[in-house]
């Protein structure tokens, strides 16, 4: 085992200016990229997977959702498909 991890810094900004950055084990990023992405293109994966899931779960497995917060989550599994080409439940095998 190697004693030191490389990390790998990504820079994220949005439309109304705000930014941060997230550091990250490349190892890691390197694991779950498909093919020959980038690593910025596999931590976008990774981040439309991420709300997509903590939507889904809020929607259909929390507390009671309003339509605002359905709207959210249908828009963000039209954005999911749109990217990957299948749906979120044929992503995941967890369909309703």
């Amino acid at each position: 085992m190697t004693d030191e991890v490389q990390t790998t810094t990504f820079s994220i900004s949005s439309d109304d200016g705000e930014t941060d950055e997230v550091t990250v084990p490349s190892g890691l990023v390197d694991l779950v990229a498909e093919g020959d992405q980038t690593d910025a293109e596999t931590v976008g994966d990774l981040v439309l997977l991420s709300f997509a899931s903590r939507a889904h779960h809020i929607v259909h497995h929390g507390q009671e959702a309003d339509e605002d917060l359905e709207a959210q989550e249908a828009e963000v599994m039209d954005l999911f498909e749109e990217r990957f080409g299948v749906t979120f439940g044929e992503a995941t095998g967890h369909q309703h």
